[in-house]
């Protein structure tokens, strides 16, 4: 039986790539000149290059609010629902959110744009860039069940970006214990920041132990490792490497959006 991230995605390996939304209001980094229009239509062409590269899914992050925040602005999500709801009508494949790193406000976001899936770090105790950092996942899902959001599909990063986990466990075994408690729909396992590989030996190690759920690479895969990768991972989710010149804070380029899909469908054919 498919369990509900196949029926989803529909296809072996899927790939969700980034929309990485520009600075929004209440971050340091907004261009207020631009306004939200500006953002929206970055955003615009951003999407379209995905979607004519035929991604399998977007996700909409807001990757430029640096620094970030464990509490994200309530004027930035707001401007989140905003840029996704102007674009809704031209998005033709399943979409995710996530408000770096707050899992409260991913969880309204997706709940409220009808994403089909959100990311997030919802489980651990790390300590970060942001400070001390403590997720709470059984509020996170009680509050997307309260927002009528079953069908929302969580997926939980087990391995916290720009920060040190201080559960000294091994990644395999926080990822069983995750995968026994918190129901997550797919687990995904980063590397130390946004663009760097996850490292592929505790890919592995986390794919053996979990064996019956889906596990992606959350970070910093590439066009020369995207088939490395597929031999381990379920799926990537994927951001810098679409960008001009593989720059995470440039826009997507489509011929190297679409020299990916053409990588990512010849290794499909090959499974």
């Amino acid at each position: 039986m498919k369990n509900r991230f196949e029926e989803v995605f529909a296809t072996k390996k899927p790939v969700i790539a980034m929309v990485h939304l520009g600075a929004l209001p209440g971050s340091p980094l907004h261009d207020s000149e631009a306004g939200l229009n500006g953002l929206i239509e970055a955003a615009r062409l951003d999407l379209h290059a995905l979607q004519d590269a035929q991604v399998d899914a977007v996700m909409f992050g807001n990757e430029n609010d640096r620094p970030y925040e464990l509490e994200v602005d309530t004027a930035s999500t707001s401007a989140a629902a905003y840029i996704i709801g102007q674009l809704k009508s031209e998005i033709n494949i399943p979409f995710g959110v996530n408000m770096l790193w707050d899992p409260m406000a991913t969880v309204a976001l997706g709940a409220t744009t009808g994403a089909t899936f959100v990311r997030e770090i919802f489980t651990g105790s790390y300590a970060s860039d942001m400070g001390n950092w403590t997720a709470d996942a059984g509020k996170a899902m009680r509050y997307r069940d309260q927002l009528n959001r079953k069908d929302m599909l969580m997926l939980f990063n087990i391995s916290a970006e720009f920060a040190y986990s201080l559960d000294q466990r091994s990644l395999a075994d926080r990822a069983k214990s995750v995968a026994f408690s918190s129901i997550p729909d797919a687990i995904l396992v980063s590397g130390q920041i946004t663009g760097e590989a996850a490292d592929l030996s505790e890919l592995k190690m986390v794919k053996d132990t979990v064996s019956n759920l889906p596990v992606l690479a959350n970070t910093g895969v590439k066009h020369e490792t995207v088939e490395e990768i597929f031999r381990i991972a379920d799926g990537c989710i994927v951001g810098s490497a679409l960008k001009y010149s593989g720059d995470t804070w440039q826009s997507v380029d489509p011929d190297r959006a679409k020299d990916f899909m053409e990588r990512v469908k010849k290794i499909r054919s090959q499974i």
